[in-house]
């Protein structure tokens, strides 16, 4: 039976190549959606001269986190059975959207992981978000007994019958450890799947304050103690420093 699946891309400033990606990802997706966030470079007029994609708009820049949010809610309302998530800035291959969407059959999210497997070609990750990005994947995994390799990657698939359990309210970039926690405390099943390490632009800012490492840990470890907060998990979740051997 043929799984009726929605690939959704959150969009902010990406005129220079938001065309060349959704040439691709269209072959493979017979159902777009662009979340445009708050564009202001001319990449809402490039969507709008497609007839091959549909689009939600953010009238202001609201965030990473607030356009997944976004599509969460577009593909529910619209009835789809999977929801796959890819990034626009050229670092996920569309080819392997059918691959995220056929293991989505068999569990709740499907992640990719940039770090389950070395691909010719690799790119080398820039050192302090690579170290960054198995910091935190560690401290999930400690805190929530997964066995992640990669916490952030956007190349993903759920099945939308799961999106209620996920009551998702961080818009930035840290939402994705927002959706690790709801997603431990609802119990989903999560498998991930090897995707090539691609960086096309080392230098990609945060943000302002967030482009700095440390800022951006605090950050990141900010949301995942609330979360659990907020899951009610704080109880009989082990503080990091207890059981992940962190110092600080």
């Amino acid at each position: 039976m043929t799984t009726r699946f929605l690939t959704a891309l959150p969009v902010y400033n990406e005129v220079g190549s938001v065309n060349a990606v959704l040439d691709k990802v269209v072959r493979y997706s017979p159902a777009t959606l662009v979340v445009d966030d708050g564009s202001t470079d001319g990449t809402s007029e490039a969507l709008r001269a497609r007839s091959d994609i549909q689009i939600e708009t953010h009238s202001q820049n609201k965030g990473y986190g607030a356009a997944l949010i976004t599509a969460f809610d577009y593909a529910a309302r619209e009835g789809y059975e999977v929801l796959v998530t890819i990034d626009c800035d050229g670092q996920h291959e569309p080819m392997r959207i059918p691959r995220f969407v056929d293991a989505c059959r068999d569990v709740d999210i499907v992640s990719g992981s940039r770090y389950l497997k070395i691909y010719p070609g690799d790119s080398a990750p820039p050192a302090a978000r690579k170290w960054l990005n198995q910091l935190i994947t560690k401290e999930l995994n400690c805190r929530l007994g997964f066995q992640l390799t990669d916490a952030f990657c956007g190349f993903k698939a759920y099945r939308v019958a799961v999106l209620p359990h996920l009551r998702l309210t961080e818009p930035g970039y840290a939402m994705p450890l927002q959706l690790w926690v709801q997603a431990a405390a609802a119990k989903l099943s999560v498998v991930e799947l090897p995707v090539p390490l691609i960086y096309l632009d080392e230098k990609r800012s945060f943000g302002g304050a967030l482009d700095d490492t440390d800022t951006r840990l605090h950050y990141y470890r900010s949301v995942i103690d609330a979360s659990l907060h907020e899951a009610g998990l704080t109880d009989v979740v082990p503080q990091r420093k207890a059981l992940c051997g962190e110092s600080s």
